[in-house]
């Protein structure tokens, strides 16, 4: 499966949005047979962005599960490295949030 980027989607998505508001201008200055036309035209442009929207998701969430796996992979590979990164982490925060 192909990596999709945000950029990929925000993309596909402000091009089918102008599609989609060119295609309803046209059905409304349209009538009949070809307002119909020009609304099925539409709506396929809206069902193939719900489907690279759906392979983004898909995308997403495997690479929130790769993620966290080789995350808990580490941690349990390092345990007194994790203990060391999270206090200095906690101890930075209250040193930030103290100061306020």
């Amino acid at each position: 499966m192909a990596t999709i980027t945000s950029v990929d989607i925000v993309n596909d998505v402000k091009a089918v949005l102008h599609d989609v508001e060119l295609l309803l201008q046209q059905a409304g200055a349209a009538g009949g047979a070809q307002a119909r036309e020009l609304r099925e035209r539409a709506e396929a442009r809206l069902g193939k962005m719900q489907a690279k929207l759906h392979d983004a998701q898909y995308s997403v969430v495997e690479g929130g599960k790769a993620a966290a796996g080789a995350t808990n992979d580490w941690v349990h590979a390092h345990p007194w490295s994790t203990i060391g990164v999270a206090s200095g982490i906690g101890f930075a925060l209250g040193l930030v949030i103290g100061r306020r």
